[in-house]
């Protein structure tokens, strides 16, 4: 048996951690850029608890919400730029996967002078801003991982910086923040930690120890699918789901994503479809290709989850999806060749070729 297990990073859930731990926050320095969105973060009330605790603790702070969905590279130069100028001490993360995934290259760029054309490829050393991450929705577990994913213009798809030295100090949950979310932001990122949970146990790197995390975060998972689908959701189901994002966050860390993340990348590019969902749309399809080869994963998967089948599993991910939006012939053949020169396909746990994701493509959505 072989396990290289690396977390760095101090999780603590707990309710009301952020107005809790205002010396643990205060022990990063005398000022904090707080990175998040433009909204959500003043409505969900977690901005003001930030607030109130930095204030508790004479921290000055500078406010960087112009993150938007899908961050952009000239979005985290211009935020290094100003935490230069600011002299912030450390970073503050608040929101979703793009307010958390700025925050790292901010961190990193704040401390380093890095060409554009670099980013993506230059040695990362230790050098790099401390990071207290605050997730707001219960999906991208970027709040454990070690990833900065930014739109890549230039290859017109999404890029990935990746880094030990990435993860964040601290992570502070608490599902009070996920109370205000609509109910497809909840299902999107639900089905994000789905399929980071579903995908890290289908990794070439995948271990006893990250399946044991992932089938955890699926048994939480699906018992909360009746409740996502009425969206009925209490404070305690919202713990539950940011708990089995956490965890799905710490099995991608170490095993990466698969093809479902390949592929759902040009669609979050090209036909501006939310991560989550364009991840769910594809997943479905992509396990009855795993299932000809390895028959006996998905049966652990499915006993995880508590289903008999995969239509079942199937038929659950569609009755939260709605109405499927599709792609034609050209698309899917330009998607397929995209996905298949990504060299990260290699992690999936069974060899796919350009025809394999082209049917997965075509019997998710095809026109």
């Amino acid at each position: 048996m072989e396990i290289n297990f690396y977390i760095p990073t101090k999780v603590i859930m707990k309710r009301n951690c952020v107005l809790d731990n205002s010396s643990l926050i205060a022990s990063y320095g005398k000022k904090a850029m707080i990175v998040t969105g433009k909204h959500s973060a003043s409505l969900n009330g977690s901005l003001d608890d930030v607030e109130k605790t930095l204030k508790a603790k004479n921290i000055e702070y500078v406010l960087f919400n112009k993150v938007m969905a899908n961050p952009t590279i000239d979005l985290v130069y211009e935020g290094a730029k100003i935490a230069v100028l600011e002299k912030v001490d450390f970073i503050i993360a608040i929101g979703g996967g793009s307010p958390m995934d700025a925050a790292k290259a901010i961190a990193l760029l704040a401390k380093n002078d890095i060409k554009e054309e670099d980013l993506f490829t230059t040695t990362i050393t230790n050098n790099v801003l401390p990071m207290i991450f605050i997730p707001t929705t219960a999906g991208t577990g970027s709040e454990v991982t070690e990833y900065s994913i930014l739109t890549n213009d230039k290859l017109e798809t999404k890029s990935t910086i990746a880094s030990p030295y990435l993860f964040p100090n601290l992570a502070l949950l608490d599902g009070k923040y996920m109370n205000s979310l609509g109910k497809a932001t909840t299902i999107n990122t639900c089905l994000d930690a789905l399929c980071h949970a579903i995908e890290g146990y289908l990794s070439i790197k995948a271990t006893s120890l990250t399946k044991a995390l992932s089938v955890e975060a699926l048994k939480i998972i699906a018992s909360e699918f009746d409740n996502l689908k009425a969206f009925n959701l209490t404070t305690d189901d919202r713990d539950k789901l940011l708990y089995a994002s956490t965890l799905a966050g710490i099995v991608i860390a170490h095993c990466g994503t698969v093809a479902v993340h390949i592929l759902g990348y040009s669609l979050t590019y090209y036909k501006k479809i939310d991560h989550g969902r364009a991840n769910g749309l594809l997943l479905g399809k992509f396990l009855e290709r795993v299932s000809a080869e390895k028959q006996e994963l998905i049966n652990e998967i499915l006993e995880a989850l508590s289903m008999n089948s995969l239509k079942e599993l199937e038929d659950k991910i569609d009755s939260l999806l709605g109405e499927k939006e599709k792609l034609t012939e050209e698309e899917i053949d330009n998607y397929a060749t995209k996905g298949f020169a990504v060299p990260k396909l290699k992690n999936t746990i069974i060899n796919l070729t350009k025809d394999d994701l082209k049917n997965i493509l075509e019997k998710s959505m095809r026109g």
